[in-house]
């Protein structure tokens, strides 16, 4: 395919546009671990601010990607899930992370087992 066979889809443009947002990705591979609150988000992904979480999970759910369920318990508890439309990006979420771990450098590579025995250590405690 040449330059000239290239048509660049608006369909294209606007999952690269959702996917390239900062945290977005993260959020999504965190909510790929199955239904989760809020905090949980929030305490996973290092520093992402309450604020933005909130804005990319209104995205996220705007676009048909997340759900939010609220159970009327005391106190309410808000639990966000992937929809079927977010589990089919499971799939390029996970092409992605294998190209990460091809390509990256070393340093990035250390820094994720360091996130990863991190939650790890978090998910003991909770």
């Amino acid at each position: 395919m040449n330059n000239d066979d290239l048509h660049l889809c608006p369909k294209y443009e606007r999952a690269v546009e959702l996917l390239g947002k900062r945290w977005t990705g993260l959020i999504l591979r965190v909510l790929g671990n199955g239904p989760t609150t809020f905090t949980k988000i929030a305490r996973t992904v290092d520093k992402l601010s309450d604020r933005v979480l909130s804005e990319r999970l209104k995205e996220l759910e705007q676009r048909g990607v997340v759900q939010r369920r609220v159970d009327p318990t005391i106190p309410v508890k808000i639990e966000y899930s992937l929809t079927d439309k977010g589990r089919d990006l499971q799939e390029v979420l996970d092409a992605l992370q294998q190209w990460a771990d091809r390509w990256e450098c070393a340093e990035a590579a250390r820094e994720c087992t360091e996130a990863v025995h991190e939650t790890s250590s978090h998910a003991s405690h909770a």
